[in-house]
């Protein structure tokens, strides 16, 4: 059983949760792959979006916990913040963390 909440309207097609996160997961794979594959500077992009994968498959698969999800969003947030202000991060930990964030706030978004 679909429950209302739990479905999407994209354009005139409606989609249930679990089936925006497999679109998103299959987008960002396909950022990340590529960015890798380029390399160089673009590298950066392929951390910000691999961080993301796991959390698109889980949430593909249904084992998306909002509770766990905003404590979760909390914590990296809280991170973030503590290392952004002490400039105590690589450019690397830089996109995954702020990867992680975005990923998360967007999937509470859409599970709302």
């Amino acid at each position: 059983m679909i429950k209302l909440k739990n479905i999407l309207k994209e354009g005139n097609d409606i989609i249930t949760f679990e089936q925006f996160a497999s679109k998103r997961l299959e987008g960002a794979t396909k950022i990340s792959n590529d960015a890798k594959e380029k390399g160089g500077p673009a590298i950066l992009t392929h951390y910000h979006f691999v961080v993301k994968l796991p959390y698109y498959e889980n949430a593909s698969k249904g084992n998306f916990n909002v509770d766990e999800s905003k404590a979760l969003l909390d914590s990296k947030s809280k991170e973030f913040c503590d290392k952004i202000y002490n400039m105590d991060l690589s450019e690397i930990e830089f996109q995954k963390l702020v990867g992680e964030i975005e990923v998360l706030g967007e999937l509470l978004l859409h599970k709302k």
